[in-house]
């Protein structure tokens, strides 16, 4: 159901829904044009009113037993996996994304397997410790950061911010989460499930918004941290504003410009499958997709090329609902569809051979077709990522100018290698730089049981996955003997005090 049914507002601040008093929020569908959400964005008081109910909720929140706070979580994972609220939340997520109804179910699912792995995860990782010292008792125990801002990208607008949401509630922090301006009807239903879950009054808080709402989020002095995924331009500001506040932590996740290398296989039609996807899942709009193949020189790469851009031809592109069911949708709206075109055509203009044109199926569509250019010729390729079905081809004559090249970009989110020979890919993962480094498999598999975060431009070191739980609390040592003695051996030049 569209959040534009909703008459009581769009904004969850404190445990009651109001409406938002900035400036209108409308957002269509990209692919019927249809309304998925009208209201209005926060202002600068809603932030405000939003941080104010967080950090008056923080303390009861946290002093709960972690048992107490899992169960929160486990009633919101219930609602995930009932039929009828699976189902719903997906129709949302396939309507305002245009993702396949089937994509936006597995997202779904995703979600739901977020709550016991980072159950189990913060249980590995941060329970307390002691050691013994002398005549004391060393102890390192968690403390939660208090108030944490969340920022959720507009690609995989459940999962991604669920992955935020979820250990920082378990953590004991109160979170105010600023959705995607492109997907505010899947914020404002997941916030629903987490109303019915019985989560207390402002231990989550639902503001939306665009440029403007997120800047006073972010500067907004009540808050102790921001979590962040999305795009790099966003994060840098992010860093810039609040470089001078060292006291909130901050963890980016901004992308990446990914390689995928296949060398030395025989396995010609399974490696072009995992580059197509790679390359072409959710319409290439996941940080994780590959934006470049590198491929040997000569017939090995011919032959690979060849089945890669036949298979890409076949790619079946609609409707979320369409019937066979598409393998991609639109963009996320027309704008981003022009986007795509026009860093393919620049491409074209600097040099670069078109394999497959990339092409836009109506005139003010979100619909493109994949594109794949043969970049090898071009001396200036710019290292930027472009979030759409474009892929990029470079062709070298060994593994070392395999791994350079793979290394040639200031980001370092992903990477890939498709090969027949295990001593390749430990050459490879020795000499590759990136967060994320997979063996025959496509650049964009993760596990939320792993670590998920990149080098470079593509993060700040704060793997999210099973190890965000690790930025969502605060290591604290304490030195503890059971009562105030006296050094056996004191230092010289303090008086004796014995009796």
């Amino acid at each position: 159901m569209s959040r534009a049914a909703r008459e009581d507002g769009e904004l969850w601040i404190g445990g009651a829904w109001r409406p938002g008093a900035g400036e209108a929020l409308v957002r269509r569908d990209p692919a019927h044009d249809e309304l998925a959400f009208s209201g209005a964005c926060a202002d600068d008081d809603d932030v405000d009113r939003a941080i104010r109910a967080a950090r008056a909720a923080a303390p009861a929140w946290a002093g709960l037993s972690l048992a107490e706070r899992v169960e929160r979580l486990e009633a919101f994972r219930g609602l995930l996996e009932d039929a009828r609220e699976r189902e719903a939340l997906a129709e949302t997520l396939s309507l305002e994304t245009g993702k396949p109804l089937w994509e936006a179910r597995g997202e779904v699912r995703a979600m739901a397997a977020k709550v016991p792995i980072t159950v189990a995860a913060h249980r590995r990782r941060r329970a307390a410790e002691t050691i013994d010292l002398d005549g004391a008792r060393g102890a390192t125990r968690y403390k939660p950061h208090g108030v944490l801002a969340v920022f959720g990208p507009f690609n995989l607008p459940g999962h991604l911010p669920n992955g935020h949401i979820v250990p920082a509630l378990l953590a004991g922090n109160t979170v105010v989460w600023k959705p995607s301006e492109k997907t505010p009807a899947v914020g404002a239903h997941i916030a629903g499930l987490w109303e019915r879950a019985g989560l207390p009054a402002g231990a989550l808080n639902l503001l939306q918004g665009a440029g403007a709402t997120g800047r006073a989020l972010v500067e907004h002095p009540g808050h102790d941290g921001v979590l962040f995924t999305g795009s790099l331009p966003t994060g840098l500001a992010i860093r810039r504003a609040l470089a001078e506040r060292p006291e909130k932590i901050v963890a980016l996740e901004m992308g990446g410009n990914n390689p995928i290398v296949a060398w030395d296989t025989n396995e010609t039609a399974a490696a072009a499958h995992l580059i197509l996807t790679s390359a072409f899942a959710t319409t290439g709009q996941r940080c994780t997709c590959a934006r470049r193949l590198v491929l040997p020189e000569g017939r090995t790469g011919d032959a690979l090329l060849e089945r890669v851009v036949t298979g890409a031809k076949a790619i079946r592109i609609g409707a979320p609902r369409a019937d066979p069911a598409p393998f991609m949708g639109p963009l996320i709206d027309a704008e981003a569809a022009e986007r795509v075109v026009a860093a393919e055509r620049r491409l074209v203009e600097a040099g670069a051979a078109r394999l497959l044109a990339l092409e836009r199926r109506a005139a003010g569509s979100a619909f493109v077709s994949p594109g794949i250019v043969d970049v090898t010729g071009v001396a200036e390729r710019p290292d930027r990522e472009v979030f759409g079905p474009l892929l990029q081809v470079i062709r070298v004559p060994d593994l070392d100018a395999a791994v350079a090249e793979a290394n040639d970009t200031a980001f370092g989110l992903a990477a890939a290698l498709l090969s027949d020979r295990r001593e390749l890919f430990d050459r490879f993962f020795a000499h590759t730089r990136a967060g994320l480094i997979h063996f025959n498999r496509p650049t964009t598999g993760a596990s939320s049981r792993l670590p998920f975060g990149g080098l470079g431009l593509s993060g700040n070191h704060r793997p999210a996955g099973a190890f965000a739980v690790d930025f969502c609390d605060a290591p604290v040592a304490s030195l503890e003997a059971e009562r105030p003695a006296l050094p056996s051996d004191p230092p010289p030049g303090l008086p004796d005090l014995a009796p």
